[in-house]
C-alpha cells in the first residue's frame, strides 16, 4: 500500500485531481485499480500528456483510508 497520505499536500477525488493536473499543481497522481475506467481515463490521459507520474494502488477503499477519509477514493493528486 501507498504510504500514509494524511501528511502530504494533496487533493482527493478525480475531479479535483484533474484540476490540479490541468493547473500544473500535481507532482504525481495515485489511481485505484478498481476505479471505473470511464471515470479515470481522462485523468490518465492528462497525466501522460504532461509527463506526470501515475502510481496505481489495489483498490479505492485502501486509497481513501490512506488519505484519512472514510469513503473510497478513485484518485488522489499529490501537490507540488
Amino acid at each position: 500500500m501507498v504510504l500514509e497520505l494524511k501528511e502530504y499536500k494533496k487533493t482527493v477525488g478525480t475531479k479535483q485531481a484533474k484540476r490540479a493536473v490541468a493547473n500544473d499543481e500535481a507532482n504525481s497522481v495515485i489511481i485505484a485499480k478498481d476505479a471505473d475506467r470511464h471515470v479515470i481515463t481522462e485523468l490518465i490521459n492528462m497525466c501522460k500528456e504532461k509527463n506526470i507520474e501515475i502510481i496505481y494502488v489495489d483498490n479505492m477503499k485502501e486509497l481513501g483510508k490512506a488519505c484519512g477519509i472514510d469513503v473510497r477514493a478513485a484518485s488522489v493528486a499529490l501537490l507540488k
